[in-house]
């Protein structure tokens, strides 16, 4: 990778390191062997591998009493991510003394205009698609470096560095306007339902972002977009979607078969057939065949394909089995959006069609509950059953009127709205059937807990 632009920085301090995407740059400067630290609010599991690699991380807001390494601001590279707040004592500290500040998503940005971008945009899929894509070049001739929004199964990393390979792979995310800062040479993008409506307004400033976004792609290079997604580009523009022969890369004869995906891929009048996928769901087959269309134009062979797809793993938190018995199945997923929790439902009812299933949801921003309240009614009430545990903040204050209880009231199936205790209570009979966890705040935490009582429960 080519690290010019960052010659005259010697330590890189991070406010808001246990982030998924901040991390991820963590790592990569400390791999550049510069001096890293930085302040997280919260401990995790994430922040403590970090303290086990050689990064210096702290959880409180320490205001100018920062650790001595990163008080110069000749030269020290201050990252932050939009979610601190404006107010944060070590960031006035870091502005007031004129250190050079910087977003992830312009250290992105840099990153991708010295090295051939392959940007993964959508308001779903953009976690496992991005990681999939990684996989699938750094198994084969072409190679690449990337900076993910999740841990990849394969290599246990949301960082993968390649230092020769021409193309880095980013996960361009929309929240902020994060993914203007790109210049990408190639993106991917999966869908464009509206999302992060606090930051847009409305659903057509959202869509606006997805056309600038678009407009960004090299001509040079090349857009693979879903089918139903409607932008210009000075690209090259490829469309991907399942069963639909309109589009330039489909895929049909989807099926399970021990639990494993299969399906058929049709393009330029040819048909692969037998695609064997490492991973399970209907909206990750999509995930797929986008990766598939991107990969043919970069010089992947038919074989290199197969052989990415079929040894994926997946991604932490996304349709990860904890437990797949017989009779009880676990699975922890990331879906926070009505879309995301409908594509779930599908695959589970595809791969356990008689199966009893019961959700654990954690909402996700009071504005976004707001915003999708009707999506989320009409997509928990097709579960068998629904525990809505109480809306996780994030960055803001309550907003009158809106809470998990509100969600599970009107629930046309069986429902109920837990703390994190009583659900544990709950479950403490469940032997039979498919629990699923969803959620993208810090329900990861019950995982373990869920997980450990359904064993005693099976024992």
């Amino acid at each position: 990778m080519n690290e010019a632009q960052f010659s005259g920085i010697s330590n890189v301090y991070f406010i808001g390191i246990g982030g998924i995407g901040m991390s991820a740059l963590a790592r990569y400067f400390k791999a550049l062997g510069r001096k890293v630290g930085g302040y997280d609010k919260n401990s995790s599991a994430l922040t403590e591998k970090l303290s086990s690699e050689g990064i210096d991380v702290h959880y409180e807001d320490l205001g100018p009493a920062i650790p001595k390494a990163f008080r110069n601001p000749e030269n020290t590279l201050v990252v932050y991510t939009p979610a601190v707040p404006v107010n944060h004592g070590e960031l006035l500290f870091f502005r007031s003394e004129n250190f050079q500040l910087m977003k992830r998503s312009e250290v992105l940005g840099l990153i991708t205009r010295t090295s051939k971008g392959l940007g993964v945009a959508g308001t779903h899929g953009k976690t496992t698609t991005s990681t999939l894509l990684a996989h699938m070049l750094s198994e084969s001739h072409v190679k690449t470096n990337a900076f993910l929004g999740g841990i990849s199964s394969n290599f246990d990393s949301n960082l993968l560095i390649e230092k020769n390979a021409e193309y880095t792979v980013v996960e361009a995310d929309e929240f902020d306007r994060s993914f203007l800062k790109l210049s990408p040479f190639a993106s991917i993008i999966t869908s464009t339902d509206s999302d992060h409506l606090d930051i847009y307004g409305d659903d057509e400033h959202f869509l606006e972002g997805f056309r600038q976004y678009a407009s960004l792609t090299a001509p040079e290079g090349f857009l693979v977009m879903h089918k139903a997604i409607s932008l210009e580009s000075p690209a090259k523009i490829i469309t991907y979607a399942l069963e639909d022969p309109e589009a330039d890369f489909y895929a049909d004869n989807l099926r399970t078969e021990n639990g494993k995906f299969f399906f058929d891929v049709h393009f330029e009048n040819k048909t692969w057939k037998d695609i064997d996928f490492g991973i399970p769901g209907i909206h990750n087959t999509e995930n797929a065949l986008a990766c598939i269309a991107l990969c043919m134009q970069l010089g992947l062979t038919e074989d290199e394909i197969r052989s990415g797809l079929a040894s994926f793993r997946g991604v932490k938190r996304r349709f990860e089995y904890y437990i797949k018995q017989t009779d009880l199945v676990y699975i922890d997923d990331y879906a926070h959006h009505p879309t995301e929790i409908r594509a779930i439902r599908k695959s589970l009812r595809m791969l356990y069609p008689d199966a009893y299933i019961l959700a654990i949801f954690q909402p996700h921003l009071y504005s976004r509950t707001r915003d999708f309240m009707t999506g989320f009614i009409e997509e928990l009430s097709q579960f068998d059953e629904t525990i809505l545990l109480p809306i996780y903040p994030a960055r803001e204050e309550p907003i009158p009127g809106i809470t998990s209880r509100n969600i599970s009231d009107k629930l046309s199936n069986k429902s109920h709205h837990f703390s994190v205790e009583e659900t544990l209570r709950y479950i403490a009979d469940f032997k039979e059937g498919v629990v699923l966890t969803i959620g993208a705040g810090d329900i990861d935490r019950i995982v373990i807990p869920v997980y450990k009582q359904l064993t005693e429960n099976c024992a």
